[in-house]
């Protein structure tokens, strides 16, 4: 299958995720909104204990004792932070103000030198200057044109591009909750190895790496919960009914996520 066919079917696998209407009609809040203060938390919690595994490996590889970084999706910078001794200047894209104003924080704490884009990609990408090394880290699923996203990285990247993701799509976990409260089959497709194929169909030198997640998803049944009725579009104060039936249905504890890193040499 050619690069167009992979990249046609990534795009009806994706979209394959969307909230039924009538449901999402009913969402009392956004259900695929992410809180700048939790991303904050788990940055701090990478600055404190750094992640010694294949994306940071291979990043550092690349960055060498100083190199420029470009970070898509940088969020609060939990993957891009913790290198900060590494850091000529770092790039950073998101779409989210709030994000970026967290990640501003922290950069002026480490001194690192930060050029932020507001925006997303590879919308803002003619703005972005070409980085030594270009990080994307658990953003792909939200990227309906994998293929010019994928481009636009490459032609970005001065010596490496890497990615991670999860094995499966973050929302997967919740598949259970979805057929109790609303009768509804989430999606199995796309997952990682449909990224690597489609790199792969690009014409890059695809590197992969698999691993245990270092994190736990959630540190309580209740933070879980909470959680749950966000994405799955319930009312808030049904948090206790949502972990009770967590509970019942055998999902607490919540296995850890597979981590895929992904990464090649750019063609530049």
């Amino acid at each position: 299958m050619d690069a167009e066919e992979l990249a046609v079917r990534w795009r009806e696998r994706l979209d394959s995720w969307a909230i039924p209407p009538e449901i999402m009609a009913r969402a009392p809040v956004d259900p695929w909104g992410h809180s700048p203060a939790r991303f904050a938390t788990r940055t701090d919690k990478a600055l404190e204990v750094p992640d010694d595994g294949p994306t940071t490996t291979r990043l550092v590889e690349a960055l060498g004792e100083h190199g420029s970084l470009l970070d898509v999706g940088v969020g609060t910078g939990a993957s891009s932070l913790p290198l900060h001794e590494r850091i000529s200047t770092l790039y950073a894209v998101d779409p989210s103000a709030g994000m970026l104003e967290e990640l501003t924080l922290r950069a002026d704490k480490l001194g690192v030198p930060l050029t932020a884009f507001e925006g997303r990609w590879p919308d803002v990408a003619d703005q972005v200057p070409v980085a030594d090394v270009v990080i994307c880290a658990h953003v792909i699923y939200n990227v309906p044109d994998l293929a010019g996203f994928l481009r636009a990285l490459d032609a970005h990247a001065g010596r490496r591009v890497v990615l991670e993701l999860a094995h499966r799509h973050p929302m997967s976990w919740m598949a259970p909750l979805w057929g109790h409260f609303h009768g509804v089959d989430r999606p199995v497709r796309p997952v990682a190895e449909d990224c690597v194929a489609l790199a792969a169909a690009l014409g890059y030198a695809v590197q992969v790496e698999e691993r245990e997640a270092p994190l736990e998803r959630f540190n309580s049944l209740q933070e879980l919960a909470e959680s749950a009725c966000q994405r799955i579009c319930l009312d808030p104060a049904r948090a206790d009914e949502v972990g009770a039936t967590a509970l019942e249905l055998g999902m607490w504890p919540l296995p850890r996520e597979r981590w895929v890193t992904i990464w090649w040499e750019s063609r530049r």
